[in-house]
């Protein structure tokens, strides 16, 4: 059986065709196993938001690109959604949309006392965000075990 990753590094460029012909982009593609189920999670995006009319829409467009490639070994589910308001922030292609947002950080451990950061993020590199909130936060990218945009219901 394929790994995870070798699944979305097939399956990514496929997904990204479909949405492009489609008006969309690709936010992430995951392969992950959820109990006993394994799924295809597609999240595109595009300027004008996204509906249930557009994940349905790529969901159809892409079931049959799926079916004849066939990349992946045994049954699945694929799934089709929007990033959503508090989209997860995963590669450094998010942390690039993601400057000047205000985003939350949670941490593995804790900084200063806490364990989630929220703040305007300002730069990133390999080993490290800043975050800019009443005063500038430097966190290791090691320190960081969940990354999303923040919205303040």
């Amino acid at each position: 059986m394929k790994s995870s990753k070798s699944v979305v590094e097939t399956v990514y460029p496929m997904v990204e065709k479909v949405a492009g012909e489609l008006g969309y982009s690709v936010w992430d593609v995951e392969y992950v196993k959820e109990g006993t189920e394994w799924i295809l999670r597609i999240t595109i995006d595009s300027d004008e938001g996204i509906g249930i009319e557009d994940c349905e829409k790529m969901s159809r467009a892409i079931d049959p690109v799926l079916d004849e490639a066939d990349p992946i070994e045994g049954f699945y589910r694929l799934e089709v959604s929007s990033p959503g308001l508090e989209r997860e922030i995963r590669t450094n292609e998010h942390l690039d949309w993601a400057i000047d947002q205000v985003i939350e950080i949670k941490l593995y451990a804790p900084i200063d006392g806490c364990k989630v950061a929220v703040g305007t993020l300002r730069s990133y590199d390999e080993e490290s965000l800043v975050l800019r909130d009443e005063s500038e936060i430097v966190i290791p990218r090691k320190n960081i075990a969940k990354m999303n945009l923040f919205f303040e219901f």
